[in-house]
């Protein structure tokens, strides 16, 4: 099977189901939904489509990766908590062949010192944090470069 040229799976960690309630001070008071909506609106005249999944169940999110593995061009993956200490999802992340784009609302970075270890990072083409919902924007933005599409 070959991957879809067009297809970017688009996956959200732990706790983001509470995006716009959870501490609206550091993740907005936008939802997910308001998120997934702004990277599809983004994908569409780009000519790609994203395939969107939630969970708070790591197991959910690998084997979301694992059935992507020659079915998707791209993945871009909000980890939440498990950014820190999913080696799983590390793991499940180095056996995709595409672009993968690591993806956070606040800037880990200019967090408390536990968040700055991303275990996903190694297996990144890169990282976007710290622009809020625009982040979800740039992410789609950095795969269609990635995957050398122009907007149609």
């Amino acid at each position: 099977m070959t991957a879809d040229p067009t297809l970017v799976l688009l996956l959200s960690g732990v706790n983001l189901n509470l995006l716009g309630d959870r501490e609206p001070a550091i993740y907005g008071t936008e939802t997910l939904a308001d998120h997934v909506e702004t990277a599809r609106t983004t994908a569409a005249p780009l000519g790609l489509r994203i395939e969107d999944l939630q969970s708070n169940a790591e197991v959910d999110l690998v084997e979301a990766i694992h059935g992507a593995r020659r079915r998707c061009a791209a993945i871009i993956i909000n980890p939440g908590a498990f950014t820190h200490y999913s080696w799983a999802i590390h793991d499940a992340l180095a056996a995709f062949d595409g672009p993968v784009v690591e993806l956070h609302l606040s800037n880990p970075d200019a967090r408390e010192p536990w968040r700055r270890t991303s275990v996903v990072a190694p297996v990144a083409t890169g990282t976007i944090s710290g622009f809020g919902g625009d982040g979800y924007r740039l992410a789609v933005e950095a795969v269609a470069r990635l995957l050398g599409v122009s907007p149609s």
